[in-house]
């Protein structure tokens, strides 16, 4: 074992909350120390939200371009699209590849040492690292630090009767396709599922989705689902609600599930299991700190910190939400407060996006999470169909809600279905986070014509004060 390097704070997991906090460390002027298996950039940049959002981006441009070789209402006619998809695959890495260098960049940048290899936790003060140098194993490294962040993300959770491999693949293999089948059944009607499967059918797939549930996208409530739901079926989207998922059938080349008491075998060359993510908590002595958990995950506290004094955690490890901009703001947390900050992570609402089309954004309380809450709630929405220029999108399909307080009209929540409406977020979250009200919003003046007048529109239908509805 070559020489103990010693290190203010050590970072295990390179992903969003890692990266981010190990930047914000070298701004703050502590001595920091990132560990990698992988890629720098985690999950999130490399096999999950970018890659999924370049492809989604190829499908909406293959799926417009096939309209226009029809009758289309705007006056557009072209030839039936060809799809080259090695060359989108590499499009897509190119960006995966231009993102990560960019963070390696900004690490060096802030002087954080970067450790490529694979973390196995000795104590909480001491890890060991056997690195990975051009894909050869090296000699285990220790370093020893005063703070231990824990920042190893998620992984893809599989189906214990149905392990991937073979025709059944998870979310990582989907993203890189080598070539498309050409039918694919999707276990599960999240955000992941209908994301990749409504990629997959508009380049002309034949896809089916299984949904234990009575519904799609069960976290969300059923007016935002709805557009989504017709969506799909305006594709040709199978959709088997209700539905269990028995396994493979013998030759491999269907999926067995049970409707009721109804059994059937749809069709399927290849099956993507997308039933959720778990947190990645085994496989690096974790175990030996002995930390309180909440079943596969870390259990923290308002400030990110475990059970154990000096050891934190951020991200996925920690439970839901598991979102990579959540991790990024806990992470800054964690680096200002070894820094001798104070700081709590205590955000009044942490925007969620679901990139279906069309998309769901939500941020804060629902009218129903209000009632649940005991408090007395208005909601109000407006119809993207009433928005001037969703109709020059094409995109009138949606609304925009608002939930504040009955009393002094404080704003609760928001929720937006719609294309485009994943750019909603940042102003739902500043309106929460700042404490605005339904006056704040409404009396706002909103550029002409943009879709996000139909958030003042929604506050103002709040007030009784709508004007174009």
């Amino acid at each position: 074992m070559s020489n103990p390097l010693n290190t203010t704070l050590l970072i295990i997991g390179g992903g969003p909350g890692g990266y981010v906090a190990a930047i914000r460390a070298g701004q703050l002027g502590i001595p920091t120390v990132l560990v990698e298996g992988a890629a720098l950039g985690g999950t999130c940049l490399n096999i999950g939200c970018i890659p999924s959002k370049a492809l989604i981006h190829v499908a909406e441009q293959f799926h417009a371009l096939q309209g226009y070789a029809g009758d289309s209402p705007l006056g557009i006619r072209a030839q039936a699209p060809e799809l080259d998809l090695a060359r989108s695959v590499a499009w897509k890495d190119g960006i995966v590849k231009k993102l990560t260098t960019g963070v390696g960049a900004l690490l060096k940048k802030h002087k954080v040492t970067v450790v490529q290899g694979w973390a196995r936790i000795v104590d909480g003060k001491t890890v060991d690292v056997d690195p990975v140098v051009k894909g050869k194993a090296g000699a285990p490294q220790r370093i020893r630090c005063e703070h231990l962040l824990l920042a190893t993300g998620s992984e893809p959770a599989a189906l214990p009767f149905m392990p991937f491999g073979g025709p059944v693949i998870s979310s990582t293999e989907a993203l890189s396709p080598k070539k498309l089948p050409k039918s694919l059944a999707i276990v599960g009607a999240g955000y992941i599922g209908l994301e990749l499967g409504i990629v997959y059918r508009k380049l002309g797939v034949k896809v089916d989705v299984i949904e234990a549930q009575e519904r799609i996208l069960p976290v969300y409530d059923a007016d935002l689902v709805k557009p989504v739901h017709a969506a799909l079926k305006s594709l040709g989207v199978g959709l088997h609600l209700q539905t269990q998922v028995l396994g493979l059938t013998e030759d491999g080349k269907g999926l067995r599930v049970q409707s009721g008491k109804s059994e059937s075998v749809l069709p399927a060359q290849q099956v993507l299991v997308a039933v959720g993510r778990k947190p990645r908590s085994r496989g690096f002595g974790l175990s030996s700190l002995m930390l309180d958990m909440d079943g596969l995950a870390v259990r923290v506290d308002d400030r990110c910190r475990t059970s154990m004094n000096g050891v934190w955690a951020i991200g996925d490890l920690t439970g839901e939400p598991m979102l990579a901009h959540r991790a990024m703001a806990q992470g800054e947390c964690v680096a200002e407060q070894i820094a001798g900050h104070t700081r709590r992570f205590m955000p009044a609402a942490i925007p969620a996006v679901c990139f279906t089309d069309p998309e769901v954004v939500t941020a804060g309380m629902s009218p129903q999470q209000a009632a649940q809450a005991g408090i007395d709630a208005i909601d109000a929405s407006f119809p993207l169909a009433a928005n001037g220029r969703a109709m020059t999108l094409e995109s009138t399909d949606g609304f925009v809600r608002v939930v504040a307080r009955r009393d002094n009209h404080l704003i609760l929540g928001w929720q937006a279905v719609g294309r485009g409406v994943s750019e909603f977020a940042a102003a739902f979250g500043q309106s929460i986070e700042m404490g605005a009200r339904l006056e704040d919003v409404g009396h706002t003046i909103h550029a002409h014509p943009t879709q996000g007048e139909a958030i003042q529109e929604a506050a103002l239908r709040a007030l009784g004060q709508a004007l174009h509805v």
